[in-house]
């Protein structure tokens, strides 16, 4: 599971230099909304709120953001941008890689067009619901600075707090849980002393999709602008992306 998305974990690097704080923002503004709408706005009797309010601070949301995030989802404030729902996109990419889609929005059809375009113009095409997810497993992913923590003993912690796995990246440990455990395992963590970065439910390829360095430069293009539009707050692919392909995009950029 630790190489499920060397994408996911680049991009991770880059939130957490600020490069996207705006986006950041935005994905956890909306996140906190939606938990607050579908489980109410006490953080101790919602336990999804209480994740998305620890992921947003993890990223430094202001607190009068997130207050009004909270009050937004349980009907006290109307800003009149409308509700935001949840919707999942599935579709393929350049080469047929699988692309697995979570966006949150206020104008269902203005987001299905946008990503039906994307999908198009790039080589790509929007399947049905179902046509891909399939292919995916969903899993808890907890990341950790790894700054100045030992990674044998740091395993040991996270398997005792109740991991699946624990894979090591450039700055951070990431361990997976099973879906359901995600909460617990990340309480436990912290309750060692641990400082988290983020925690949330991932989409794992079960199987990965080798291809050609060129239709990856595509299948990464097409990333990034999914990843710019302020609907979409997760992408999830196959595409097996090696640090000998990513080597190579370095060089020949």
């Amino acid at each position: 599971m630790a190489g499920h998305s060397k994408w996911a974990n680049i991009k991770h690097r880059k939130a957490r230099e600020d490069a996207k704080r705006s986006k950041a923002f935005t994905k956890h503004t909306r996140e906190i909304t939606v938990a607050a709408r579908q489980g109410g706005g006490d953080p101790g009797m919602n336990a999804r709120l209480a994740l998305a309010i620890q992921n947003a601070k993890a990223v430094n949301l202001p607190k009068d953001n997130i207050e009004r995030a909270i009050k937004k989802g349980t009907g006290e404030l109307d800003d009149g941008s409308g509700n935001y729902d949840e919707v999942t996109y599935e579709g393929y990419g350049p080469g047929g890689i699988a692309y697995f889609i979570e966006a949150t929005s206020n104008n269902l059809n203005r987001t299905v067009g946008e990503i039906r375009h994307l999908f198009a113009k790039h080589g790509g095409n929007l399947g049905t619901d179902g046509s891909v997810s399939y292919l995916f497993s969903q899993k808890g992913s907890i990341k950790v600075n790894n700054e100045g923590h030992d990674e044998e003993e740091f395993m040991l912690s996270a398997i005792d707090a109740g991991a699946d796995d624990v894979g090591v990246e450039e700055g951070f440990f990431e361990i997976f849980t099973s879906r359901e455990e995600l909460i617990s395992v990340r309480k436990a963590l912290e309750e060692q002393g641990f400082e988290i970065d983020s925690a949330e439910l991932i989409r794992i390829p079960l199987t990965e999709v080798s291809a050609d360095t060129e239709t990856v430069r595509k299948n990464l293009k097409l990333m990034d602008l999914f990843d710019e539009n302020d609907d979409v707050s997760n992408i999830f692919t196959n595409l097996k992306l090696d640090d000998e392909t990513l080597a190579l995009l370095d060089e020949e950029s």
